[in-house]
């Protein structure tokens, strides 16, 4: 059929992982802010993932991104993920406090 959707049989994952970052001391307001976290998230969507920031959005010495990764096999998520998390962790103006990872699959609800 012309120009309809194949639809495939195939698994679909999906995986999420939320960065709970520490700025430096000079971030106290949210312009500065802004320029430790859009290179941050300019620089994780060359992964071909989703990214924003989602939390600690008031607060001038903190920040909350996420990123969101789909894929056929949970191996290249977690790839993704990692290599994201890498990413993160390896920037100099930043300390990374925490991370949650969550890995969904066609199945679960």
């Amino acid at each position: 059929m012309r120009g309809a959707l194949a639809v495939s049989s195939g698994a679909m994952f999906t995986g999420t992982a939320v960065f709970d970052l520490l700025l430096p001391g000079d971030s106290r307001s949210l312009k500065a802010k802004r320029s430790y976290v859009r290179p941050i998230v300019a620089a994780l969507r060359r992964f071909e993932v989703s990214a924003a920031e989602v939390g600690a959005l008031d607060l001038h010495g903190r920040a909350q991104l996420a990123v969101a990764v789909v894929a056929a096999e949970t191996a290249h998520v977690r790839e993704v993920l990692d290599s994201c998390e890498r990413l993160v962790a390896n920037r100099p103006e930043v300390e990374l406090l925490s991370v949650r990872r969550r890995l969904y699959g066609v199945d679960d609800d």
